[in-house]
């Protein structure tokens, strides 16, 4: 199929490359078997628009989101009676389900396990038969699937990201100590005006060792701050950038320029309720109102405790045929590119955006809403009951 423009309302593009790596075989098998046409090149790329004002226009309106977690039973019954086994894989982050197929899950099960996802911020299902239509059509039950304006895709298949770092590597060579692409704390689409909700990577190669990826929980991260600190950057907004850069039509002289949008550093999850730190190294430029030397300090000390507390990330190991499914609404996540390029790893994936992020001083956190907190937790929140011997009105 020849590249188009993801809307007709974009005239001014910029053709896209083409694309030449051999499929590996599990992925072009994968392909086949979906009914995926495979003659005119793989993947997809549709063309590229040059100007950042019509990247703006995209999906500028607002929608209604409905959180599928949010309608759910909470207690998961019909997802987890279905279940052989679940297995947390972690105190605070991640989940594995065995014996489930994604593309066979009732209505009541897709909500469960959007639900499981808002709780545990990353699940994961091996062994899963699914084609790339499928996974789009789960995506569509989360939210809008978002469909990219300039990353490969599976032809046929809009909204069907392809995952492939063999060819970001063509365009941005790795090595050790530059791994590069998705090698570093991210999340997700954060320039939207209604970012990601759940993402699903569903990954049909992968090798023998190395390529893991790892997750952090933004609640977890947000527990880790002082009740002082938090009541400092609650409520404060923060500068979102995109990944990709554009020109600007009204002065194209002065360089690319990434899509900026302003939303709350500290969130709530419509399913959960509970707060979250929505920051990532990569996207978030600045925090509104604060001198930048100001905003510099608190970000990077923001980033610290989100990437350097192991307890509050999980680390997985692929396999071929496994589904991951998170929330950028609550998660960073990095990739590791210690395989070095010896080996392929190829997946498709599915993005659902959400609600436009907002945020609650009366939401509680996660270990509050829980019952997980300590004495010393209680007391730094003015919740601890009277100590002993301590007769004070």
């Amino acid at each position: 199929m020849a590249p188009a423009t993801i809307e007709a309302s974009i005239v001014d593009t910029v053709e896209p490359k083409k694309d030449t790596l051999a499929l590996p075989e599990p992925a072009r098998q994968r392909l086949i078997r979906s009914g995926v046409d495979l003659t005119n090149g793989y993947p997809y790329r549709p063309l590229v628009p040059l100007y950042l004002q019509d990247v703006y226009q995209l999906r500028s309106a607002e929608r209604i989101h409905e959180d599928a977690g949010a309608r759910a039973d909470k207690s998961k019954k019909n997802l987890f009676s279905a279940a052989s086994k679940v297995t947390d894989l972690t105190a605070h982050i991640g989940t594995e389900i065995e014996g489930l197929q994604l593309k066979d899950l009732t209505p009541e099960q897709r909500d469960e396990l959007a639900l499981l996802i808002a709780e545990r911020s990353v699940v994961f299902l091996r062994d899963q038969d699914i084609s790339p239509q499928q996974q789009r059509e789960l995506g569509e039950w989360f939210g809008e699937v978002e469909v990219h304006p300039q990353v490969p895709q599976v032809p046929g298949v809009p909204g069907v990201t392809v995952i492939w770092p063999d060819l970001q590597a063509q365009d941005l060579p790795a090595n050790f100590r530059n791994p590069g692409g998705a090698s570093r704390w991210h999340t997700d689409l954060v320039h939207e005006r209604q970012p990601a909700g759940i993402t699903h990577l569903h990954n049909d190669t992968v090798p023998p060792v190395g390529g893991d990826t790892l997750w952090a929980s933004g609640y977890g991260a947000y527990e880790k701050l002082s009740p002082e600190f938090r009541k400092f950057i609650d409520g404060k907004q923060a500068v979102y950038r995109s990944a990709h850069a554009y020109l600007d039509r009204e002065n194209p002289s002065a360089g690319p320029k990434f899509v900026e949008r302003v939303h709350p550093l500290v969130r709530v999850h419509p399913a959960t309720g509970w707060k979250a730190l929505w920051v990532n190294r990569a996207m978030t430029t600045r925090i509104v109102g604060l001198d930048k030397a100001e905003s510099d300090l608190i970000l990077n000390y923001l980033h610290v405790v989100y990437e350097k507390n192991a307890d509050i990330q999980v680390r997985f190991r692929w396999t071929a045929g496994t589904s991951a499914l998170w929330d950028n609404r609550i998660t960073i996540h990095s990739a590791s590119w210690d395989y070095e390029g010896k080996y392929s790893r190829h997946g498709t994936r599915v993005t659902s955006l959400a609600e436009k992020p907002y945020f609650d001083s009366k939401a509680p956190t996660r270990r509050q809403a829980l019952g997980l907190l300590d004495e010393d937790e209680k007391e730094a929140l003015g919740l601890a009951r009277d100590r002993v011997g301590d007769h004070s009105p």
